[in-house]
């Protein structure tokens, strides 16, 4: 077997990878357009509803190209009716991508914000929905990366059904992870891309959803070409193929993935990344580091720690220290708080987080920073 070099990435995505997964795209060169290519992208698409618990009479799964936010995309400019707005339920930077991508494509959306570090307030929500008949779409984010907020997305879904609006929920830093459970958790289309909850490689990202609402979306208004979700859905049913030629070396690490997926287990898989988590947890508390958010509200997944008061801390020489040790640390996403995000995702456990504060604590050691590190006080109250 090929030997490749293990890093271990802590970043929110791409995950780490098992050989296995990185050697399965190693396969003789194919046209996707091939019969055995089709029957391999069916049955990962019956697997990816699968994950999620949907009856596949109801629900299925579109594949494109590209990374998670073309399943963002896709759901927002395919599934908002003419003449109809979307109601955005943000707090945190992923939410807010979702903002952006209805300014570029001129859609009518209500932008509900609240704090990166707070549950959205549910009497806000229903008042929005209850005050707008126009709102047929509402849109958020399960696990907000950039800071680990969880949010509890079956009571939103549950809300949102009362009003009879479409709700979609950005999976993409949950999905075979956390475990989801789409109709009990009142989702009617997620999404997520392979290199993060099934641990395969970059490139390809898959919308599930209810069929009837892909169906009935065939007569709104076409705001893209290359990411529309009943184009991608029809061609699929018609063919077996994706519209425009897949990234096929994904598609096969995918497979893989997914067969490591059902061999783990979804409950064994979810504890083994909250035992990352707590692993996590227990090195930040030992060096002294805070969170930026409270650990109750945590995904189980994202651990966002804030910088340390002290004049030689210096993140990218930090981040430069751990990575030459096969480490990698990634920056914040909240503007006004200086931070870096430790996350439990991909194929690792705890011994890599007790290896990763030993490299992180010799980092500190080395550019002369404090420990315990230290914060100013008036800072954070």
């Amino acid at each position: 077997m090929i030997e490749v070099k293990r890093n271990v990435l802590l970043n929110p995505g791409p995950a780490t990878t098992t050989d296995s997964v990185k050697l399965a795209q190693i396969v003789p060169d194919i046209c996707p357009r091939e019969k055995e290519f089709r029957q391999v992208m069916e049955d990962i698409r019956k697997d990816l509803v699968r994950i999620v618990h949907g009856d596949l009479k109801r629900y299925t799964s579109v594949l494109f190209c590209g990374s998670g936010t073309i399943g963002m995309d896709v759901c927002l400019n395919s599934l908002l009716p003419a003449y109809k707005k979307v109601l955005i339920i943000n707090n945190g930077s992923y939410s807010q991508r979702a903002v952006e991508i209805c300014d570029y494509y001129g859609m009518r959306y209500i932008n509900l914000t609240f704090k990166y570090n707070q549950h959205p307030d549910f009497t806000v929500i229903e008042k929005t929905l209850m005050e707008d008949p126009d709102i047929a779409l509402v849109y958020t984010t399960h696990n907000e990366t950039g800071t680990g907020l969880l949010n509890p997305i079956r009571a939103i879904g549950e809300l949102v059904h009362k009003y009879k609006a479409v709700f979609v929920v950005d999976t993409t830093s949950s999905y075979a992870m956390i475990p989801i459970d789409i109709e009990r958790d009142n989702i009617d289309f997620c999404m997520a891309s392979a290199q993060k909850g099934i641990m395969a490689m970059t490139g390809l990202t898959f919308v599930i959803g209810k069929i009837d609402l892909i169906e009935q979306s065939a007569d709104y208004p076409k705001r893209s070409y290359y990411c529309n979700l009943y184009m991608q859905y029809e061609y699929f049913k018609k063919t077996g193929e994706m519209h425009f030629t897949p990234p096929v070396q994904t598609v096969y690490s995918v497979k893989q993935a997914l067969q490591e997926y059902w061999n783990e287990g979804e409950e064994e898989k979810w504890k083994r990344h909250l035992r990352v988590f707590e692993a996590i947890h227990e090195g930040i508390y030992n060096l002294g580091f805070q969170c930026l958010i409270d650990k109750g509200k945590q995904s189980g997944l994202v651990v966002a720690v804030k910088y340390p008061d002290d004049p030689n801390w210096n993140f990218e020489r930090v981040h430069d220290y751990c990575y030459e040790k096969g480490f990698t640390i990634y920056p914040g996403k909240i503007a006004d708080n200086e931070s870096f995000r430790l996350c439990a995702l991909g194929a690792i456990d705890v011994n890599d987080i007790e290896s990763f504060f030993e490299v992180l604590t010799e980092a500190l050691v080395s550019l002369k920073v404090e420990i315990p590190v230290k914060y100013d006080k008036e800072r954070y109250n």
